[in-house]
This record gives C-alpha cells, structure tokens and sequence, in this order.
C-alpha cells in the first residue's frame, strides 16, 4: 500500500482540487491530501500527501514558502489578479527605489487584508461565493509573517516610471500574495494587481523537483511511480533515530511511550526523534519527556489507507 508524499507541479488552469482528484485517479488511492492551495491562474509545487502521510500536511503547511510573483502597476482589478475585472486605472509615477523602499513596511509580523475573492469562510459561506453574488465586504485583517521580499526584476517607460516587476517573496502559512501587490500599488501612490504566480517552495520541497500530472501518468503506466514517493521518515530526515531494542518492538509497534533503557539512540538527547523498531521499520514521530525521562508519541503512522 502507498503511504509517502509526491511533490506535484501544478499547471495554471488547474485547482488545487483538480490535482487531488486527478491522482486518486492515477494511483487507485482515495486518501490523499494536499498542502497550501494554489489559486487556478498560479503554478507551482504543491506537495501531495497520499496514505498515512496525510498526517504530516499541517506540518508541512508551517513551513517557509517561497513565490515568484509578477506586478502590473496602474490596474487593479475586483480579484487583486489578471483574472478579474478592471475596477481603476491610474497613472504610475514612481521608480524602482520607490517600490524597494516599499518592502520595507511588509517585512515581519504583519496585518493582511485577504482579498473578497478567497475561499474564506463569512458565516458559513465561502467569500468568493458572496463576491460572485455582489454581497461582498471587506475581510478582517489577518495576522501573517513574511520574511523577504526581493525585486528580482522590473519593467519601466521611458521615463522610469514602473510598468511591471518581479519579485520573490519567503512567508509563512495564509500569506496572499494577491494582497500584496494590491498593497504594493497602493503604496507607490497607484494601484496594481498580481499578473502571474510561481511557488517555487513550500517547507523542504521545490519547484525545480517537482513532477506534472503528465509525468506522474508515465511513471504509473511504466510502473516506477513508487520510486517518485518520498517515503514518510525522509520527510524527517533531520530528526535522529530512535530504535527500539528487539524485546521491545511492541511498544513502538503500537504507538506506547518508550523509557530510555528500552531503546538505542544518540546522545545528547533531543526533543524529536524519527522512532523504527528494531527491523528498521518506521512508526512515527517521538518526543521526549523530559519530567518523565521517556519518549512519548508525537505523531504515528502505524495505519495503511486505501
């Protein structure tokens, strides 16, 4: 049975959804799962979780994510990208600096207005859903970290005044990037919406890695899919081993917490360990109890789904 996580590069054009649906199709699994939506017009990796993996999707979804996105200054639009419609023009008159200084403000813990076209819960429907009905508002602002923002790129008129630019963005879970064009546009004295989308990371995995749907197909009809499955314990490689001695596999074989003297590990002792039994079989995720002197489950992997 399949339990691992395949790092997927999601084409524009296709949902988050589609993708999920797409390879429970492919690989005859229905428990499958993803981390981080991707809106339709955006690309990128989007790591899918397929099993017992599916466990580790809100760790992952705390990871760093990096995005490539590209700014079209003077035209905004009702949702903060190309998608949308129009809803003001303005001229542009600021430069290069301008916008570079204008990072500045976002860098940190910061305040976000999520664009109306999300998929944010207002009473129990979805934003972009009263948005498409006319019955949109503004949405609270919302607490999001994002860590770098660099130019990596702009397009300016024949007096310097900023067309387009090109930026890569590190930030943290919730992050719109969407809003941060909008905000960009705003602060330059003009307005501007999101033109294109990459994420070129999410925790450990990357864009460059990544497979296309059409890929995953071939690797399925050649029989090598499993080959492009990281195993679960890899996703933890830089967490030390803990085994447990022979006598007592059944404690780890069933999730049970685990003293010192019943299992083999490196010292000094450490908060998380990746826990096998003694045949080199992965469980899950222990942490160590420091009051207690012992390592208790953290996160176990011990079902197989279907």
């Amino acid at each position: 049975m399949v339990n691992g996580i395949l790092n997927i590069y999601k084409e524009a054009g296709f949902t988050s959804h589609d993708v999920i649906a797409k390879l429970r199709g492919m690989i005859g699994i229905r428990h499958v799962g993803h981390t981080g939506t991707l809106d339709p017009m955006a690309e990128g990796v989007l790591p899918v979780c397929i099993g017992s993996a599916t466990k580790v999707c809100d760790m992952m979804n705390e990871g760093k994510k990096v995005y490539e996105a590209r700014i079209l200054f003077g035209t905004a639009t009702d949702t903060e990208d190309i998608t949308g419609n129009v809803i003001q023009t303005l001229p542009v008159f600021a430069k290069k600096e301008d916008l570079e200084k204008a990072f500045e403000k976002y860098i940190g813990n910061i305040l976000q207005t999520p664009p109306v076209f999300s998929a944010i819960k207002i009473n129990g429907q979805r934003s972009y859903d009263l948005a498409r009905e006319g019955k949109s508002k503004e949405l609270e602002k919302r607490p999001v970290t994002i860590y770098s923002i660099d130019l990596l790129e702009c397009e300016t008129d024949e007096n310097g005044n900023l067309r387009e630019a090109s930026i890569e963005v590190v930030c943290g879970k919730g992050t719109y990037i969407r809003s941060l064009c909008r905000d960009l546009g705003t602060d330059i004295g003009s307005c501007a919406c999101m033109k294109a989308l990459i994420r070129t990371k999410t925790d450990i995995f990357e864009a460059k890695d990544a497979f296309k749907l059409s890929e995953i197909q071939a690797f399925k009809d050649n029989g090598t899919i499993d080959e492009h499955i990281l195993p679960i314990d890899k996703y933890f490689k830089d967490y030390d081993i803990l085994s447990t001695k022979p006598e007592f596999d059944k404690l780890v074989d069933n999730g049970n917490p685990i003293k010192k003297r019943e299992a083999e590990f490196e010292r000094p002792i450490k908060e998380f360990y990746r826990a096998y039994n003694s045949a080199g079989e992965f469980r899950g995720v222990y942490r160590f109890d420091r009051s207690r002197g012992r390592f208790n489950p953290y996160k176990m992997f011990l079902e197989v789904y279907s």
